[in-house]
């Protein structure tokens, strides 16, 4: 193949464009069901989750027929969280986990996102032999080893009770009025169960999906209405979730929203109060912001950072011992818990902090004064590198130069979309803003 299958959180793409077509998918579950399956038993098994996109439905029954084709057992969990597929696939003692999304990109895209038995996402290896797999001859079962599929209705409420229990015992939320977004996605109605459940006043919001509108003016990535519905009902907080429900955004009860580093900071600092911080360290990644490092450093809190991707911050806190981590963009990783990113369970342990402290969520999301900081995305043409002009590596250099000793920049090739993103941090500015429209300007015309 050309082009590498697998990117930074699994494989990607738009729906019926190369590589998320139907054809694809059956290789690539066909792939995935020889190298996990190995052997001629016939007692393999594979959970299958997805959001609710429209093209999950072909994705879905493309990846089963491949995996059945290799003597896979397939229990298709329907519309559920990426996290509940991590901890489904361990629990249900499987060999394989998969999740058809796209996360928090439009309707049109879709994704493949694949977890090993032991509930966490495949290491690069593995991905590089499925991909090796692909691009081969793949060895198909005898007839009589052909695997089955079946429909798992209580996937979403196994999730829902095992939610539950990782809430503080004795604690409720009674009293609390919560909004909850679900992005029209995945938890559409695991999250709003398992908050009432749990005794909250639920408000949703994004919990009517009809294929076509997940993250559409809707959560994590949209929070307006989300922010509107807080301050309209009188409600204490906003969760937002995306459309897999792996990350999340809190509103506070004023309609301000906190992103995913003033909510590590609050449970790296109570976790390192409470004597449970792993190595008194928190592990972030490189869009982080510096003001969050500044906090946890007079804190006597080391932040450990890793390239971008939730993938990459579970890779570093298990090389590490670590058991908090996360990104910016709102993935939080709290591994005594959970293998991933899992919004609904640091939605739960922030209003936890909420009843344990007696505090607004307006308190507790504003630990520490950000350094600003400034994102700028250039999508790029089919066949471009722009990271590759002469004129772009020149842009850059000067930029970096500029802003030695008064702040940092960090320009990257999306791994999940055709986008460079320019991002830089500064106390002036001014020239922030000068420096990164000078190296956009240049990505731009390099991009085609």
């Amino acid at each position: 193949m050309a082009d590498k299958l697998f990117g930074t959180d699994g494989v990607r793409g738009m729906a019926n464009r190369w590589p998320m077509t139907a054809e694809m998918a059956l290789r690539l579950g066909a792939a995935a069901g020889r190298h996990f399956r190995g052997d001629r038993r016939n007692n393999h098994r594979v959970v299958i989750g997805k959001d609710t996109r429209l093209s999950g439905y072909m994705i879905e029954n493309a990846l089963t027929a491949g995996l059945t084709s290799t003597g896979m057992n397939v229990l298709l969990l329907g519309p559920v969280p990426t996290p509940a597929v991590g901890h489904l696939t361990h629990s249900m003692r499987a060999d394989l986990g998969i999740m058809i999304s796209a996360s928090h990109n439009p309707f049109h895209d879709n994704g493949i996102k694949l977890f090993g038995p032991d509930g966490f996402k495949l290491s690069d290896g593995d991905e590089a032999a499925i991909e090796a797999l692909v691009a081969g001859e793949i060895r198909l079962a005898e007839p009589a080893n052909i695997g089955r599929a079946k429909r798992v209705d209580e996937g979403r409420q196994r999730y829902v009770e095992f939610i539950k229990t990782t809430f503080p015992s004795a604690k409720r939320l009674h009293g609390l009025k919560v909004v909850i977004d679900c992005a029209n996605g995945a938890a559409y109605r695991a999250a709003p169960e398992a908050l009432w459940e749990l005794g909250a006043e639920v408000v949703p919001v994004g919990v009517s999906p009809d294929g076509l509108n997940i993250n559409a003016g809707c959560g994590s990535t949209d929070t307006a209405e989300a922010a509107r519905k807080v301050v309209e009902s009188g409600a204490d907080v906003g969760i937002c979730l995306d459309g897999d429900a792996d990350r999340l955004m809190i509103i506070d009860e004023r309609g301000r929203v906190a992103d995913g580093d003033q909510i590590m900071a609050l449970f790296a600092r109570r976790w390192a109060e409470d004597g449970r911080l792993a190595g008194n360290t928190l592990v972030a990644t490189v869009m982080s912001n510096l003001g969050m490092e500044r906090y946890l450093d007079g804190l006597g809190i080391a932040l450990a950072r890793t390239g971008v991707g939730d993938r990459r911050v579970v890779e570093a806190m298990r090389a590490g011992g670590f058991n908090l981590g996360g990104e910016q963009s709102g993935h939080i990783v709290m591994t005594d818990y959970a293998t991933t990113g899992d919004g609904l369970l640091a939605g739960l342990h922030f209003l936890a902090e909420m009843i344990a402290t007696g505090q607004p969520a307006s308190t507790l999301t504003q630990l520490f004064q950000t350094v600003p900081q400034v994102l700028e995305n250039v999508r790029f043409a089919s066949g471009k590198a722009p990271l590759e002009d002469a004129g772009v590596k020149a842009a850059i250099a000067e930029g970096a130069a500029r802003l030695e000793g008064q702040g940092r920049l960090l320009i990257r090739k999306s791994g999940t979309e055709p986008l460079v993103r320019v991002m830089a941090e500064c106390e002036d500015e001014a020239l922030m803003a000068e420096v990164v429209g000078g190296i956009v300007a240049e990505v731009s015309r390099a991009a085609g």
